[in-house]
């Protein structure tokens, strides 16, 4: 069963990330003292405009932030974007956030569920539980095999 939760519920823990250009489009910073309540290189669920999306968080290059280099249509596409589109510099235009600025990213259920809105926004969740270990790898093995058939055209 699924719960509404709103992103100013004491549940729900907010992170003030910033907007950063990359050489091919945006990406989100994640400030060292926040890394923590993210899962550095898992595919998470991410919610832009209430629609369930997908992005991976990775390590920066430098210093101890953790990035979210871009926000895609499946969990594949966080490993391999090139067949994916990023809807992450869309929905940064859509919301007038700009390079340089703020971007909440609301932490719904850790290490599952995250949401980004901009500030001043307020935005309500379908907040799930994480499927059990066994039904994700199912889920995530599943997934792949489509990928993969759609990219080999069987």
């Amino acid at each position: 069963m699924t719960d509404r939760v709103s992103s100013d519920h004491p549940s729900v823990r907010t992170v003030r990330a910033t907007l950063t250009e990359t050489t091919t489009g945006v990406r989100i910073e994640i400030p060292p003292e926040d890394r923590e309540a993210f899962p550095l290189e898992d595919a998470v669920r991410i919610v832009l405009d209430g629609t369930e999306r997908f992005a991976r968080v990775e390590r920066a290059l430098t210093g101890e932030d953790a990035v979210i280099p871009g926000v895609f249509d499946s969990p594949g596409l966080t490993r391999d974007p090139r067949d994916g589109t990023d809807r992450l510099p869309a929905w940064a235009e859509d919301h007038d956030v700009r390079v340089g600025g703020s971007v909440l990213v609301d932490v719904v259920e850790s290490e599952f569920l995250y949401g980004l809105r901009a500030p001043g926004e307020t935005v309500v969740y379908e907040a799930k539980e994480p499927p059990s270990d066994s039904l994700a790898s199912i889920a995530e093995d599943l997934e792949n095999e489509r990928e993969t058939t759609s990219r080999d055209g069987f």
